[in-house]
């Protein structure tokens, strides 16, 4: 792929920040950046003034088409090993081995539209070197926003690989949360409670004392590091929250007060909806019946806890725990999950603004990702259909754009072709 000055055109543009969507429009997009967006008649009169003919971009025809942002996955883990077969294949790779492996699945992330990721695990920092092969353009993928190893107790949830740091004690966590940011984390990750991949722990197991998360939560602040926790039950999240927790992964038992709380204090939720309903996805894996039992099961309660979160106005946001391309549904795991979020309660445009503009702002990237405005990274998707009205649109996805650089529709339809 090479950066390129060009202009969509015979489209519409969609995102977040838009009521409705923004008919017979053009983008321009040159080296990288967004130079306009509007009316298609405006945005040619603003390139007839600014360039002579011999320099104007060459220009696309959308066939009607629809622009909108590029989606953030917030919850991947590149390097993920379930218990199974093939996570017994994962785990037994080298560093080496593992890092290729997580670039090929960093590449099928973005041909399935997916521009950035958040990553809240990964095994043996490789993260780290793959997120500085993209930036240097040597690997094909998303933005990665990561937070290296998850801090967690000794025996806690995830001890059993790579992707975690076990911890104790205050003084321990504390240098746990300076170690990730030392190697180069966005953020850190933390384990409060158990989960469903823990054989010998439950969902509602506490795992930190209120000392240790603190600790943690306080030394990520002092760098300027936000803190997000895995955790399901309502009593050491909120307890979490008030310590002033930035973000909760799964939250598969909240309760109205916990919801409350988070919306009080600005603390955002990534509920993973898709793994208490993915039994395609276990099969696949060969994940154990012990595994599968606990997750389908938690199911109605997760939709409950979202649910909550939603009555409260807790911010939420997308990410799939699955990998992002993964095919499941008929579509990969990013879109699937989407499509969860929006039909369990957040609707089209909700579901949109929890992939894009929620992600970013969280990031603190909102002022260059997550919308299609003037300045910002032309990290774009072109699909059919109405995002702000039809949640499946991102699953007819033709084009992807990272930072002007374009993924023919070749690519994207052989992407999504293998697993």
């Amino acid at each position: 792929m090479q950066r390129t000055s060009v202009l969509l055109s015979q489209c519409h543009v969609a995102d977040a920040d838009r009521d409705v969507l923004l008919e017979d429009a053009a983008v321009w997009v040159d080296d990288g950046t967004i130079r306009a967006v509007g009316p298609r008649d405006r945005v040619l009169d603003e390139l007839r003034e600014e360039l002579a003919a011999a320099d104007r971009p060459p220009e696309l025809d959308l066939a009607g088409r629809t622009v909108m942002p590029g989606l953030f996955n917030m919850h991947t883990h590149l390097s993920l090993a379930l218990p199974g077969p093939l996570g017994a294949q994962i785990a037994a790779m080298t560093p080496h081995e593992l890092v290729l492996y997580m670039a090929d699945g960093a590449r099928r992330s973005l041909l399935c539209g997916v521009t950035s990721v958040r990553c809240v695990a990964e095994s043996d920092h490789a993260d780290f070197a793959l997120r500085a092969a993209i930036e240097a353009g040597r690997a094909q993928g998303p933005r990665i926003y990561t937070a290296g190893r998850a801090l967690v107790c000794t025996g806690g949830h995830g001890h059993e690989t790579s992707s975690t740091l076990e911890c104790d004690g205050a003084d321990g966590f504390r240098r746990g949360a300076r170690e990730q940011i030392r190697a180069g984390a966005d953020l850190i990750k933390v384990m409060i409670s158990g989960g469903i991949a823990g054989e010998h722990e439950s969902i509602d197991t506490r795992q930190l004392t209120s000392d240790e998360m603190a600790a943690v939560i306080s030394t990520a602040h002092e760098w300027n590091r936000k803190v997000t926790a895995h955790a399901g039950p309502a009593p050491v999240i909120l307890e979490a929250v008030e310590l002033g927790l930035d973000c909760v992964e799964h939250g598969y038992q909240l309760t109205p007060e916990t919801a409350a709380a988070m919306a009080s204090h600005g603390c955002a939720l990534v509920p993973t909806l898709g793994v208490s309903r993915c039994g395609e996805f276990f099969d696949e894996l060969g994940v154990p019946a012990w595994m599968q039992q606990r997750a389908l099961g938690a199911g109605p309660r997760h939709v409950e806890s979202y649910r909550m979160a939603l009555d409260a106005g807790v911010p939420v946001m997308l990410g799939s725990d699955l990998p992002p391309f993964w095919r499941i549904d008929g579509t990969n795991a990013t879109a699937w999950e989407y499509g969860l979020m929006a039909e369990l309660g957040l609707g089209a445009r909700g579901a949109l603004a929890a992939a894009t503009t929620v992600p970013a702002a969280w990031l603190g990237v909102d002022d260059r990702l997550g919308s299609v405005a003037v300045g910002k990274h032309a990290d774009l998707l072109v699909v059919d259909g109405d995002p702000l009205t039809d949640a499946s649109a991102v699953r007819r996805l033709s084009m992807v754009l990272q930072q002007g650089c374009r993924v023919d529709v070749a690519e994207v339809a052989a992407g999504a072709a293998r697993r």
